[in-house]
């Protein structure tokens, strides 16, 4: 059978060209103002996902 990619895992997850696995970071949500402007600006730059999860993620993007 076609292998389908699961589409909550592709519009949640990047894949780089090198095959590193990138996410949003959490605590983005709500409850902003307790939180100093520089940690709301280092919120915004993508991490990466590293090791069993990385892998668990390809698999379900059809890429491992």
């Amino acid at each position: 059978m076609k292998q389908k990619t699961r589409s909550g895992v592709a519009s949640r997850f990047k894949i780089t060209a090198t095959g590193k696995v990138l996410r949003r970071s959490q605590n983005m949500r709500h409850r902003r103002r307790t939180k100093s402007k520089k940690t709301i600006r280092k919120y915004r730059t993508m991490q990466e996902v590293q090791g069993k999860w990385a892998r668990k993620i390809k698999r379900m993007l059809g890429l491992a």
